[in-house]
């Protein structure tokens, strides 16, 4: 996705959220006088990697055109507990509506991120590149990868229109692992890659003698894992998916495999605690 792409689906996003939570209006920040001038600061209350920056922004573009944002921790960057992420002065009415949806993007997306980074790290030093998968929320797909990939993973395909998994029940509709390897060799020049998913050995064997070189091992035992690495010998990348957590995460890594992908570095997170704090007295210009 290209940055011009990827800004119009950072603008829709944000026009969702807006849709939903402002709507005809903030009926509460009416009551603030329209002049009146504020300075607040987003704070995170836990340790975490930072993401949402571009969404952040986006709102303050559509709800608070004239104000203007001071970032002290970028996207991908760590943070500390009680540590002052952004400040943002501009008038107090708009700040107070862009302000739940500021943070919903940032607690979401900086959730992924720091899961994601957890995951690197529990890697790091074998040859596995962490990735995630299309399990993610409807509508955040392109927002959630962005955030793992500021957590240090990788993205796997954005979605069904871009490369090619062909899975199990691919596999039995197409008459055979080898006919819908060749089926998809026909497609070739519209996708990024053709990968092929096997859960035995023997499926592995048929996936080399095809010319297949990108295997995806599905929920495999670690010991046939091993045998998988030792049979392939470098000719195809070799990607496990399939029940990862980060207690088994390592010595899968150290199987010799390419590649993890991990659903649960979007589906299963727990939002990062942000909060914005409005100076005691307004700024007056």
């Amino acid at each position: 996705m290209n940055q011009e792409s990827f800004q119009r689906q950072v603008q829709a996003d944000v026009q969702r959220a807006l849709d939903e939570d402002v709507a005809g209006g903030d009926l509460t920040a009416s009551l603030v006088p329209a002049d009146r001038q504020a300075t607040a600061t987003i704070v995170c209350r836990e340790a975490a990697v930072i993401c949402g920056q571009p969404w952040v922004t986006e709102v303050l573009r559509q709800i608070a055109p004239g104000a203007q944002a001071v970032w002290h921790v970028s996207d991908g960057g760590r943070c500390t507990p009680g540590q002052k992420i952004v400040e943002i002065t501009g008038r107090a009415r708009e700040l107070l509506t862009a302000e739940r949806t500021c943070l919903n993007f940032l607690q979401t997306l900086s959730a992924v991120a720091t899961k994601t980074a957890r995951y690197v790290e529990a890697v790091r030093g074998t040859r596995a590149a962490i990735l995630d998968t299309r399990k993610t929320i409807p509508g955040l797909r392109v927002a959630e990868k962005y955030a793992v990939r500021c957590g240090g993973g990788k993205n796997h395909r954005m979605g069904l229109y871009d490369a090619i998994l062909i899975k199990e029940n691919h596999i039995a509709a197409a008459g055979g692992l080898t006919a819908a390897f060749r089926a998809a060799q026909q497609l070739a020049d519209r996708a990024a890659f053709i990968q092929v998913e096997v859960e035995t050995l023997k499926q592995l064997e048929e996936a080399l003698q095809a010319g297949v070189t990108m295997v995806l091992l599905d929920n495999m035992p670690i010991e046939t894992i091993r045998q998988a690495v030792q049979m392939a010998a470098g000719r195809c990348s070799l990607e496990i998916s399939g029940g990862v957590t980060l207690d088994t995460l390592r010595p899968l890594a150290e199987t010799g495999v390419d590649r993890i992908s991990v659903g649960a570095l979007i589906k299963d997170i727990q939002a990062v605690d942000f909060s914005m704090r409005f100076q005691d007295k307004p700024v007056e210009r």
